[in-house]
């Protein structure tokens, strides 16, 4: 059986990179050695970041900008009832990490927000930051309790 410290790339996977800059037997025409003549790239340690453009002022720069975005925007994770019926038996508890831990949230945001979609046939005890007034009265309705945190 092989061992972790006996494993190697397959044969003809890994290549070396050509050497540049090694005279005129290189393969690399010589002193220019394949990059050109003088500037910022014939250089050795030469690194551009994406978007750079010399020195001149990048386009991201020269674009005007439009709109408003609001830094202090409050974005909710959101889930329907019709989600909460499928995936939750009678009488549990639902909360923000129980939908993570099954799944069904991904990304928390900034907190979790129920909606009206669907409908619900359980009792159940909904713990979420912002409910709309159909999944308030819908969850109610089926006998559970929506409860603000």
């Amino acid at each position: 059986m092989p061992k972790l410290n006996d494993l190697r790339p397959g044969r003809g996977s890994v290549k070396r990179r050509k050497r540049v800059g090694r005279g005129y037997s290189s393969g690399r025409g010589g002193h220019e050695s394949g990059k050109g003549t003088k500037g910022q790239g014939s250089r050795s340690g030469v690194k551009h970041t994406p978007g750079f453009e010399g020195g001149q002022t990048p386009i991201w720069m020269r674009f005007p900008k439009r709109g408003f975005k609001n830094p202090s925007r409050v974005e909710y994770a959101v889930v329907n009832v019709e989600d909460l019926d499928r995936r939750f038996e009678d009488g549990e508890e639902v909360s923000l990490e129980e939908l993570m831990r099954r799944g069904v949230v991904r990304d928390p945001k900034d907190g979790l927000k129920v909606l009206g979609r669907g409908a619900l046939s359980k009792s159940l005890t909904v713990r979420a930051d912002r409910f709309s007034s159909a999944a308030r009265d819908k969850i109610a309705e089926a006998g559970g309790v929506a409860e603000e945190v």
